[in-house]
């Protein structure tokens, strides 16, 4: 399992830390689970509750769109393997799903203090010892281990999964072209050529660039280049 002591704070363009871990599709080394595919590895406060119980169902029915962007999904939360292949069952029941990622079992919370998913501040969400639950964490790392995207949801809000898909696509996207997205993104849409793509380059590789200030420059993308991201 990790360590006890907590690496330097995460950050975005950090190295996700590893660890080793059981889980409902048996150990695993994280890095060595991670190899050469994009992750989500998501945090749930407790097996066999109600927001949680939607908040998979829906990772598990999405999860193929994840497949064809090569993400691996993982999820997490301080309850025992048991608990976790039982409330599976649950999920698959009530949403319709087939749910196939692993689901870490972090009774311990070890990998939950390594990853800084504990809530300090709600003093209600805890166990019978008073010691607190996991809470709505996400994590976005690529292929080269690297955190790209860090959200946290309070235990009582669920989350969007079709976001950090989004998210995702923006990401690979992104890596892909020298572009970043903007509010509302959806694959298809628009892009932002980078800043640091300037005069007769830009204008080479966005011929169809369209130039609202200096600063802001929107450009479609090739068809094959937006279907690439999805």
């Amino acid at each position: 399992m990790a360590s006890e002591e907590r690496p330097a704070p995460l950050r975005l363009g950090t190295t996700a830390p590893n660890f080793q871990a059981d889980t409902t599709n048996g150990p695993i080394d994280f890095h060595e689970f991670i190899g050469n595919s994009w992750v989500v590895l998501f945090s749930h406060p407790e097996d066999y509750t109600p927001v949680c119980t939607t908040e998979l169902g829906a990772f598990a029915k999405l999860e193929p769109e994840f497949t064809k962007r090569n993400v691996k999904l993982i999820g997490l939360s301080a309850n025992t393997i048991d608990s976790h292949s039982g409330w599976i069952k649950d999920i698959d029941e009530i949403s319709g799903s087939s749910l196939r990622f692993p689901i870490i079992g972090d009774k311990q919370r070890k990998v939950a203090y390594l990853y800084d998913m504990l809530d300090h501040q709600d003093v209600t969400n805890v166990d019978q010892k008073g010691i607190a639950f996991t809470i709505r964490s996400v994590f976005v790392i690529d292929p080269k281990k690297t955190i790209r995207l860090i959200l946290s949801y309070p235990a009582s809000t669920g989350r969007n999964t079709a976001e950090v898909l989004r998210v995702v696509d923006s990401l690979q996207t992104g890596d892909k072209q020298r572009v970043t997205t903007p509010i509302n993104w959806i694959p298809g849409d628009d892009v932002i050529v980078h800043p640091s793509v300037k005069g007769e380059e830009a204008e080479k590789l966005f011929p169809k660039m369209k130039v609202v200030k200096p600063y802001l420059r929107y450009t479609p993308l090739p068809k094959e280049e937006t279907s690439a991201a999805i």
